[in-house]
């Protein structure tokens, strides 16, 4: 080998070694960064004329498990919808109240039983008769609350999808950017890891908002499909629609077209949460909150309150109600009727004839409703049948319940019982999905920089390059011998 090839291998391996030790560094810097992929250089001979001219550096490779990654955004996804359901449900079962909790709604139902029954044993008592109105007023302001916080939590949810739709939208385009941008460094044969990190840190972003997987394309271009096959992303990013609304009532349903559905391109799409084009992350999550989960139990309270009103409406517990009168309980002061049972639990009021701050006075509860004047006050019979119309089984007639003939106390429970049921299923399959993201998040952290086997790296690095630096200052002693002959 002559002086200058001797010279040109050892400069082409102190380039090798230089660009070594810039990655091996960056690898070391950005060990806990998030989205970051270990970088490797490519290395190989160079040869001129059959011959031996040292090395040369390829390229520079990110080190990633496309497959890690992607189980890792489904169970990311999995863990964001079962998030959005488990908090609807945390605040319902709050606003229903458990039944130790004071103020509870099986504590008003208590409450209610209570006074009835001391009043029925003094029922001269104003005080008593007094108390029995508070009852009410306390059971019927319950159930008002529990109907408002359910519109609430909808309301919320819709407003979530609106944010994650507007996210969507705003990172997809971005990622479409530095789709071009890669391609364009690609081009120019220049390094785009940076780029891709960066890429990769926005479809992280909102891999928990929809569950995609990414297509690699050529060029280094990516595509982004969701688990239900639609296309976010494939050259040019695709658009999301959703019209938020700034409130929600029980009527207001998306079957009804009163609440906004999704569109993708200005396609309609279905937002079912277990099947569809968006099915299985926090977007989906909070589409089954606001039109299925919330709708389910504000029909279930709903129902709560119609068995309410219903049993104190009859008039074999009240002989004083004429035909279409209302009881104790009314739909916003008036009777009850069938077809408006919808948002029922809302508009549930006290009747006002037992309200002395609205003209009526609290001797109806003991007399009657229609009753024009006070009657006897030792008669007690019609507290007892109030009582009696509280305790007794009845089947519900809607709401989805079992059908099984129980107390209003017993129904109250139900409701909570199964809401309490789902949200411990729901905290069940919280856990295992938050289990599964972290151990797939382990897994792709194994495949990212290890930081020992890069000080490693660094150290052969540096033998590598003190090698090569010797072999020049051989030369040069040689080149300068030589000059001196």
């Amino acid at each position: 080998m002559t002086i200058s090839g001797s010279l040109s291998n050892a400069l082409s391996g102190l380039t090798a070694a230089a660009r070594a030790v810039e990655v091996a560094s960056s690898n070391v810097a950005n060990a806990l960064t998030d989205g970051y992929a270990r970088r490797e250089v490519n290395l190989s001979a160079r040869s001129l004329a059959g011959t031996g001219s040292g090395v040369r550096v390829d390229g520079v490779t990110r080190v990633v498990d496309q497959h890690i990654i992607t189980d890792r955004q489904q169970a990311q996804a999995q863990l964001g919808q079962e998030e959005a359901r488990l908090a609807f449900l945390t605040s319902l079962e709050g606003a229903i109240g458990l039944p130790e909790e004071p103020n509870s709604l099986n504590e008003r139902i208590a409450a209610l039983d209570g006074r009835l029954i001391e009043a029925a044993s003094r029922p001269d008592s104003e005080p008593r008769l007094q108390a029995v109105l508070g009852a009410t007023q306390d059971l019927a302001a319950h159930i008002n609350d529990v109907s408002n916080s359910i519109q609430s939590l909808r309301h919320e949810a819709d407003q979530a999808i609106a944010k994650d739709v507007a996210t969507l939208n705003d990172t997809l385009a971005r990622i479409a950017d530095l789709n071009y941008e890669v391609r364009i460094q690609r081009s120019a044969g220049r390094d785009a890891s940076s780029l891709m990190d960066q890429r990769q840190q926005l479809v992280d972003q909102i891999s928990a908002i929809i569950p995609m997987r990414t297509v690699a394309r050529e060029g280094e271009q990516i595509a982004l499909i969701t688990s239900g096959g639609a296309i976010l992303l494939d050259g040019k990013p695709a658009q999301l629609g959703f019209a938020p609304v700034n409130t929600i009532v029980p009527e207001m349903t998306i079957q009804s077209g009163a609440l906004s559905g999704l569109t993708i391109n200005g396609v309609p799409v279905s937002t079912a949460p277990n099947s569809g084009p968006i099915a299985g992350g926090r977007l989906a999550g909070n589409f089954e909150v606001r039109d299925v989960l919330a709708v389910d139990a504000q029909a279930q309270t709903d129902a709560l309150a119609r068995n309410l009103v219903e049993r104190f409406q009859d008039p074999a517990v009240d002989p004083t109600l004429g035909p279409g009168a209302a009881g104790i309980f009314t739909d916003s002061g008036g009777a009850f009727f069938v077809a408006s049972e919808v948002g029922l639990s809302g508009r549930l009021r006290v009747n006002s004839r037992l309200d002395p701050d609205q003209g009526g006075a609290a001797w109806r509860f003991r007399d009657g409703i229609g009753a024009a004047s006070p009657g006897l006050i030792g008669d007690a019979s019609g507290l007892e049948r109030l009582t009696t119309a509280l305790t007794v089984k009845e089947a519900p007639a809607s709401g989805g319940f079992t059908g099984a003939a129980q107390s209003f106390s017993g129904l109250g429970a139900d409701v909570l019982s199964m809401v309490g049921i789902e949200r411990q299923n729901l905290e069940s399959d919280k856990s295992y999905a938050q289990a599964k993201f972290n151990t797939l998040q382990e897994l792709e952290l194994q495949t990212g920089v290890d930081t020992d086997q890069e000080m490693q790296q660094l150290l052969m690095i540096e033998n590598a390059y003190a090698a090569n630096a010797r072999v020049i200052q051989t030369v040069d002693d040689m080149i300068k011998t030589l000059l001196g002959l």
